[in-house]
């Protein structure tokens, strides 16, 4: 590799370096979370009238696998002034919000300049943009939710108080951080969660995007690519991912467990080197799964409202007006032109899978994709 080569690639994975104090104070959170839960069960405690009046109502829940356009549904909705969603800036101290919030709000204001984040798709981000750190407190309560040997499923039967507890306080906190009435959360692996959530929140509003199993395993190989070209580059990227809970590509990639028996099977295709083929595992695995659970649970199907990635593109302002109907948020109008505006098909890379890889895809999502709507895999504009 020339130096001119080796400079454009360093430059390209500049979104993967984590700077120190993020890196170290991130540490020191990750490995101390029963402190941290006792520390924000203090803040709770002392900030407990400015919170004491906030009612839980109408939460949004943004998941799926990842890569279907969750962030920019994310990015979307967090500019409804009735939604309130994590920030770039609150890591790595989610677990107090209001005590780092009050911290920040001492510092001298600083804009910084905004930059594309890591995943090199054309979305640019700063400190104040709307971020998923929810799957922080997630693992704190729950240690094995991303141990691919056991189920990942958390559902109506599952009960933890003291998580639920922390969950509901840490919701009402961040809404009186943001002066917002309604919780809006991005995090891909609520989708197993899903009906937990609908048991802790009966009036919750679920949006999970989809998209044609061949754009979506392509932007998931090229992610995976990427991210472990970039936690190589950058170690500390790595262990980054691992404490705020991003285990969907990358060096340490874990697949979801819904419990159907596939992940060896996955695990043993990406072992062998058939990216292909473990992707499309995935795919058929997670979203048989989705059929599953919107088929058999009718409160939760009317809660959920999917979200064709292709329709969005294509039908921006229709899409998002059932969307925002869906979650009941008022005078969105404008939201919707203005986001309309900026939604079209990704244009910086294409699916460049030989027909072999196109007849895997097709074999194994097929069954999964006409489940969710997806009469013809692959076709042109899904």
């Amino acid at each position: 590799m020339t130096g001119t080569a080796r400079a454009r690639s360093k430059s390209r994975l500049e979104g993967f370096r984590v700077t120190p104090w993020v890196h170290h104070c991130g540490r020191f959170v990750a490995r101390h979370p029963g402190l941290w839960i006792r520390l924000g069960n203090v803040e709770t405690r002392l900030r407990a009238q400015e919170i004491e009046d906030i009612e839980i109502t109408r939460p949004v829940f943004l998941c799926g696998l990842a890569r279907a356009g969750t962030t920019i549904l994310l990015e979307t909705m967090a500019r409804h002034p009735q939604l309130a969603s994590h920030r770039y800036r609150d890591d790595p101290f989610v677990f107090t919000p209001i005590f780092w919030n009050d911290f920040l709000a001492r510092l001298p204001e600083e804009r910084d300049k905004p930059a594309e984040r890591a995943h090199g798709d054309g979305i640019v981000v700063t400190s104040n943009s709307p971020e998923a750190f929810e799957e922080m407190l997630w693992m704190a309560f729950f240690t094995q939710i991303h141990d691919p040997q056991s189920s990942n499923v958390l559902d109506g039967s599952t009960s933890c108080p003291a998580f639920e507890t922390f969950f509901r306080d840490h919701m009402r906190k961040l809404l009186s951080v943001r002066g917002r009435p309604r919780y809006l959360s991005k995090a891909n692996y609520n989708v197993t969660r899903m009906e937990y959530l609908l048991k802790l929140f009966p009036d919750a509003r679920f949006v999970v995007p989809l998209r044609d199993p061949v754009a979506h395993i392509a932007s998931l190989v090229k992610q995976h690519r990427l991210f472990c070209e970039g936690e190589r580059r950058y170690p500390a990227a790595l262990e980054h991912m691992r404490r705020i809970g991003h285990f969907e590509f990358g060096l340490d990639r874990r697949p979801i467990n819904v419990g159907d028996g596939a992940v060896p099977e996955i695990l043993q295709a990406f072992h062998d080197g058939q990216e292909v083929r473990g992707q499309a595992l995935y795919w058929a695995s997670l979203h048989n799964f989705l059929a599953d659970r919107l088929e058999r649970n009718a409160a939760l199907r009317a809660a959920v409202q999917v979200v064709r990635f292709e329709q969005l593109c294509r039908e921006p302002r229709e899409t998002l007006k059932r969307l925002t109907d869906h979650c009941a948020l008022p005078d969105s109008g404008v939201l919707i032109a203005e986001a309309a505006a900026r939604m079209r098909m990704p244009t910086y890379y294409r699916p460049d899978f030989s027909e072999a890889e196109l007849a895997i895809i097709r074999d194994i999502t097929t069954p999964a994709a006409r489940r969710l709507g997806y009469d013809t895999v692959g076709a042109p504009g899904g």
